[in-house]
């Protein structure tokens, strides 16, 4: 008799082969739920709903480092995004580089969230700009009242004000009342006619590709969790879940370089994945420890600096052991 797991990811290409069963996972009778990233991260962190589910890197290494994390990782990163554009600001306020941002009002809709740990390191690192250089107001973007989904016990000299009650991160950004938004989500005020709402970077995509070239990682968003309690139970489960991951991003990169009808609504994809592969590798979304290693360490670096997480956390504190390894032939 197969394992029933209900297992919550977001509906992208490099997971719907296991949605649709193309690919199987072994031993598995899988209940999959496509839900967006802020119900799944919600439900799993504070109720811990899912047996499998994809979760925020930022959220599972602040449980990982209080050390009552109900879910341990797997070597497998369903979201990956260059947060140059999680940076949005009132273009109408001489803010023209990183530098003008400080002593600045800037909304966020969870300090925690992993797009946002990734925006303030790159303002850090490249720019010399720490989050203590910014006022920061929590809320929601689009509706108000947002929570943050994990307490938090930061820095005393960072200032973090919330939203007034029934305030939107986007109105009031829109209204002049935030100077900039850091967001995973664009504000709906962004793209108006007329707005002097936009990105803090001209040219956000050219800066993603130089930072890239320059120090190699490509920022890790999500990555799967998998019940502790089940892992405990079933120990070839983490390696049988990497394992089926794996072959469905690969099923996902085959029907991407298909070239014969798009699979995507999106022109000159095969001109965008030649340019990306020259840029960035043959397989430029890796799964396992090794290839992401210089990622995930600095991304570890910067939570505990933004104090997010009490103590540092090692990369391999993250990953079930039996998820890093491999058999060969």
């Amino acid at each position: 008799m197969k394992l029933e797991l209900s297992i919550a990811v977001g509906d992208s290409d490099r997971v719907r082969p296991l949605i649709d069963g193309a690919v199987q996972i072994d031993g598995v009778r899988p209940i999959f739920m496509p839900l967006s990233a802020e119900e799944i991260f919600f439900r799993a962190l504070r109720h811990a709903d899912f047996d499998v589910c994809e979760l925020s890197l930022s959220s599972f290494a602040l449980r990982t480092a209080r050390g009552d994390n109900p879910y341990v990782g797997v070597p497998v990163f369903p979201s990956r995004a260059f947060r140059h554009t999680a940076i949005v600001v009132r273009t109408d306020r001489g803010i023209r580089a990183p530098a003008d941002l400080k002593g600045r009002r800037i909304g966020t809709p969870e300090y925690q969230l992993t797009a946002c740990v990734w925006a303030r390191a790159l303002l850090a690192d490249e720019f010399g700009v720490k989050p203590s250089d910014l006022t920061w107001v929590r809320g929601g973007l689009e509706q108000p009242g947002r929570v943050e989904k994990i307490g938090l016990d930061l820095p005393a000299e960072l200032r973090l004000e919330a939203a007034p009650p029934g305030r939107t991160l986007s109105d009031m950004l829109e209204r002049g009342e935030l100077d900039g938004i850091v967001s995973p989500r664009l504000p709906s005020c962004f793209g108006k006619p007329g707005s002097p709402v936009g990105w803090l970077f001209a040219d956000p995509k050219g800066a993603a590709i130089d930072y890239f070239r320059r120090t190699g990682i490509f920022p890790i968003m999500h990555l799967l969790a998998l019940r502790r309690a089940l892992a405990e139970r079933h120990p070839w489960l983490p390696a049988t879940l990497v394992k089926a991951f794996q072959q469905a991003k690969a099923l996902a990169s085959a029907h991407l370089e298909d070239t014969s009808a798009a699979k995507v609504m999106l022109p000159f994809v095969e001109e965008q994945l030649l340019a990306v592969r020259r840029e960035m590798g043959e397989d430029y979304w890796p799964y396992g420890l090794e290839p992401n290693r210089k990622a995930l360490e600095t991304f570890l670096r910067h939570h505990h600096e933004q104090g997010l997480s009490g103590r540092h956390v090692a990369v391999e504190e993250l990953f079930h052991p039996a998820s890093l390894e491999a058999f060969r032939i």
